[in-house]
């Protein structure tokens, strides 16, 4: 009989930025994730930011999805895929809300760092920089 492994023990916490920083109204996608790699999961929070005021402008989503790892020689890939549901609230004086998904694809190395895909209501982000920030 084998000894039982602490599940607890390869869980880890991974935040950055997805998006182009520096670029004037660009969106941003600030990520806090809790990685379980044995089991493939991740869970996490998302907070999406924007310099151009408006409904769009600061959004909050809680976010579940899977983690993969990939070897290519010597260098580790990680294929992290996230999605969740936020609301969206009419610009006053309409009173309206309605639920709108969100969802990002990321390959990054062990740094945490490499490239994304964001999509959230109507915009569309391909291509962009993700880095690796503390949490």
């Amino acid at each position: 009989m084998s000894a039982p492994t602490n599940a607890l023990a390869d869980l880890y916490r991974a935040c950055g930025i997805m998006g182009n920083q520096g670029t004037p109204g660009a969106p941003l996608v600030h990520y806090s994730l809790l990685v379980d790699p044995t089991n493939g999961k991740v869970t996490g929070i998302v907070h999406i930011t924007q310099a151009i005021a408006g409904p769009n402008s600061d959004i909050r989503v809680n976010v579940t999805g899977t983690i993969q790892e990939f070897v290519f020689g010597a260098k580790v890939t990680k294929s992290i895929a996230i999605s969740g549901d936020y609301l969206q609230y009419c610009t006053p004086p309409a009173l309206c809300v309605y639920q709108l998904k969100f969802s990002a694809n990321m390959l990054v190395e062990n740094s945490w760092d490499g490239t994304g895909n964001f999509e959230y209501g109507c915009h569309v982000i391909k291509n962009v920089p993700v880095k690796s920030g503390n949490c």
